[in-house]
């Protein structure tokens, strides 16, 4: 149905157990916090401000939010996760978001430049909301990737006019994996990112990358949003444990395999598919007249409406699916 039904990989588990009776310093101050951030850097192959945070929409709202003056908003594609599904939490920090038509779930670098000129160009834009940043997010709500050459574009025009690029990685481990971009090169086309820890092994918890400096007091920040955990060594731990010996970049690779096998499998028997993507979501569609009999057997998520007798559904592999979990699938199919 989705990638976050389990909860955490035995090694995040086994790194909570072991360290649970340490006495430690609340607020992310604490050792296995400091560690994560060391390794996350040496991944990125830079420098960088980090900061843990326990959800997605908290972490997409604070990121925006910090990043915005009061009379801008950010630009994201009409199928972003800021855009649908995140309850208006952008819109209720009193920004706006600007919403431009998808290519596939992407943000073409064309589209942002010529909203941006045609803003400006706008002789009563001083009446209007700025456009003050650009959210796209890796893999996008489709499962498709951006290539180097398009976030390169994307970037250029975003650095063009002064407007941070902000990418949402909630299921970053997978894209990368399933992608021909580095983890380097994506840092190094953005501003600021995040690794997404709550689809890829973790109970909870994504990571907040800055490529250079957080905003002023961003910690205050984080706490005047409400997401500021004293027991921050939850989040600590669990980013230290996903990022030993390669375990984010191994299990994201599992569930891309996984994906894979499911996806070749679904082609064999006819299954039509919505979108290519190459990541561990797959969008399939289905005669709606099967749809409650599939309900019996197989948990889905609806997707959107086809035509008047298809339905999209997606499935969705993680770190945790299993041969038998798919195996099961052909099965009843």
């Amino acid at each position: 149905m989705n990638d976050y039904s389990e909860g955490a990989h035995p090694d995040v588990l086994e790194a909570l157990i072991r360290t649970n009776e340490e006495k430690l310093p609340g607020y992310g101050t604490d050792y296995y916090s400091e560690e994560a951030k060391k390794k996350i850097c040496k991944w990125i192959n830079r420098d960088a401000d980090i900061f843990f945070i326990s959800g997605g929409t908290q972490t997409n709202k604070i990121v925006i939010d910090a990043l915005l003056s009061s009379y801008e908003g950010v630009i994201a594609v009409d199928t972003g996760h800021v855009s649908c599904h995140e309850a208006g939490a952008i819109e209720n920090t009193g920004h706006k978001v600007m919403t431009l038509q998808n290519e596939e779930g992407k943000l073409c670098a064309n589209d942002v430049e010529e909203y941006v000129r045609c803003f400006y160009e706008d002789e009563n834009h001083e009446h209007m909301v700025f456009p003050g940043m650009v959210y796209i997010s890796y893999p996008t709500e489709f499962g498709t990737l951006y290539s180097k050459k398009e976030l390169t574009e994307l970037y250029d025009v975003c650095k063009h006019y002064r407007l941070p690029l902000y990418i949402d990685g909630a299921r970053l481990g997978y894209g990368l994996c399933a992608g021909d971009l580095s983890i380097e090169e994506l840092a190094s086309l953005c501003d600021v990112f995040y690794i997404g820890g709550t689809k890829v092994g973790a109970l909870c918890g994504e990571a907040i990358v800055f490529k250079e400096k957080a905003p002023k007091h961003f910690v205050t920040f984080i706490k005047q949003h409400g997401a500021l955990l004293a027991k921050g060594r939850l989040l600590g731990v669990q980013f230290d444990a996903l990022f030993t010996d390669q375990l984010y970049m191994r299990i994201s690779k599992h569930a891309i395999d996984m994906a894979m096998i499911m996806k070749e499998e679904l082609k064999k028997r006819d299954y039509r598919f919505a979108i290519d993507s190459p990541t561990n979501q797959q969008f399939i569609i289905v005669e709606n007249d099967k749809l409650e009999d599939i309900k019996k057997h197989v948990m889905y998520s609806f997707w959107q409406r086809y035509d008047e007798t298809h339905t999209i559904i997606r499935l969705a592999t993680s770190w945790a699916t299993t041969k038998e979990d798919v195996e099961k699938l052909f099965q009843y199919l």
